[in-house]
């Protein structure tokens, strides 16, 4: 007799539960809720998360510094079903305590293998979970251990984050003869491309190739990269990503077939109602969070609007220009280095808490480090592989930022420093003009550099700054500097705008 799993998986929601952008009125097709209204559950159902739910919307910012606690997501999950879910590195990002109230919270059951308590067990073991049917699926769920290159280690207390590679091998070890179906649910993306089997990354970030490489998984549901993958055999093990935000979600089906499994899926769009019942339930907290996101932070001469990422990063703009201003007042550093979101909004004139939080979505404090002219140089020749010069003349986004990943925030903007790109060069020797208050900067040169700590963390092909001097941290989140620096500047803001060109 036949038997079938269906799972149902979304991944990256990133705290966008309701159907709104927060950007624009009206509905729109995302969210956990416009997801989850189509899931359609019986005993053969496991519904799946695959992390970083708790950071990214200002829904996620209202909750964390106006409630305190992420015990509401947990509700949500529940009103949706949720049986797993694993953890991303965002879900790390307000420390251990918020993410337990998240997790207590939950009725369903968090698997995440390499995350260890200070014994070394796994703070959240694999499961067997039997179906109605009798089939017994054994769930792994594992998180990138760059968890620990991005992450304040405070963050991080009473916890490790070890290799989920080896995590992954020896929970599915433990798991033979126990399972009939065995599901890895990894916050992390792949490493190769998938079509043509090119390696994309030679960093440990990504690993589900060398998972289906290395490990005999069935299915793996994968992460962390923002991009949709369908479903396909990779080395014998069944793989799928959905888009985030809750745009999408999978359908994912194993049926076993005379000894064999088939699988298949279908990647489902967000859309339809949400249930009146769910939007009811959470209505004080939703109605909390507008007011507060509405209110009036400060005043702008006129709108700071953006353009296309190419654009932007070859003419500058704007809002880069205010990000770097408030990090040199923050860190009264020499040189400041910031970056840009992928999709990043503009500011209107009248600036809102939301605008903000829009603008900068990342949970970012900063980092005040020493360095040399040689890694200023070095740093700025990775931002110059950004470009890529057509025989036109036009200049274009470079493949390694687009794929397999879109990575427009890898692109650096700098203030304090004069400098020029020249695209018709090698890579390696496009910087051109280099100067600190008009003097030409010299390998041996040093200064003091704000940097956000994920970049000062080296990631994003930012190696160069591995091992610099840490000067200071700035424990406050960029995004409450940013709201302070309103407070200061309430009707005109003094930027200090980058002072380049790309040839």
């Amino acid at each position: 007799m036949d038997k079938q799993l269906t799972i149902y998986f979304t991944s990256d929601l990133h705290s966008y539960i309701y159907p709104t952008d927060y950007r624009s009125p009206g509905e729109r097709d995302l969210g956990l809720f416009k997801c989850a209204n189509r899931f359609r559950k019986d005993g053969s159902t496991l519904v799946i998360d695959g992390g970083d739910l708790l950071q990214g919307s200002p829904l996620g910012a209202y909750c964390h510094d106006t409630i305190g606690s992420a015990a509401q997501f947990g509700e949500m999950m529940n009103c949706c079903g949720y049986d797993y879910v694993t953890l991303g590195n965002h879900d790390f990002n307000f420390g251990m305590p918020y993410l337990e109230s998240y997790l207590d919270a939950l009725d369903g059951c968090c698997v995440c293998e390499n995350v260890r308590r200070p014994d070394g067990t796994s703070r959240f073991p694999a499961r067997v979970r039997v179906l109605e049917n009798g089939l017994r699926v054994g769930l792994v769920g594992i998180v990138t251990d760059y968890v620990n290159v991005w992450e304040r280690p405070e963050h991080l207390a009473g916890i490790a984050v070890t290799d989920p590679m080896e995590a992954a091998r020896q929970a599915l070890e433990a798991l033979r003869g126990k399972t009939d179906l065995t599901v890895c649910v990894y916050h992390g993306g792949f490493e190769r491309d998938l079509a043509s089997d090119r390696v994309l990354s030679a960093t440990r970030e990504n690993i589900a190739y060398r998972i289906c490489q290395e490990l005999d998984f069935d299915i793996l549901l994968t992460g962390h990269q923002h991009m949709s993958v369908p479903g396909q055999m990779v080395q014998g093990t069944f793989v799928v990503q959905p888009l985030d935000k809750g745009q999408e979600f999978l359908r994912v089906t194993a049926v076993r077939r005379n000894g064999r499994w088939d699988f298949s899926s279908r990647t489902v769009p967000a859309g339809g109602s949400c249930p009146d019942r769910w939007l009811a339930e959470f209505a004080g907290m939703e109605r909390g969070a507008q007011n507060w996101l509405n209110q009036v932070v400060g005043h702008l001469p006129a709108p700071m609007t953006t353009d296309t990422p190419v654009a932007m990063a070859a003419r500058g703009n704007a809002l880069a220009d205010l990000f770097n201003t408030v990090q040199l007042a923050a860190s009264g550093a020499q040189i400041s280095v910031t970056s840009l979101p992928n999709d990043p909004a503009g500011l209107p004139q009248t600036v809102r808490r939301q605008d903000v939080l829009n603008a900068y979505p990342y949970a970012n404090t900063l980092t005040i480090l020493r360095i040399t002219g040689a890694v200023l140089r070095q740093a700025m020749e990775r931002s110059a592989e950004y470009f890529t010069r057509e025989p036109d003349g036009s200049l274009r986004v470079s493949d390694e930022f687009l794929k397999p990943k879109v990575e427009h925030y890898n692109y650096d903007y700098y203030a304090g420093v004069h400098y020029v790109f020249d695209c018709a060069r090698p890579r390696g020797s496009r910087v051109v003009e280099l100067s600190v208050d008009g003097r030409p900067v010299a390998d041996t040169d040093t200064f003091t550099a704000c940097l956000s700590s994920y970049r000062a963390s080296g990631t994003g092909g930012y190696e160069c700054y591995v091992g610099c001097p840490v000067l200071g941290e700035i424990g406050t989140e960029m995004s409450d500097l940013l709201l302070d620096f309103f407070r200061v500047h309430p009707e005109r803001l003094p930027l200090k705008p980058g002072t380049f060109r790309v040839l």
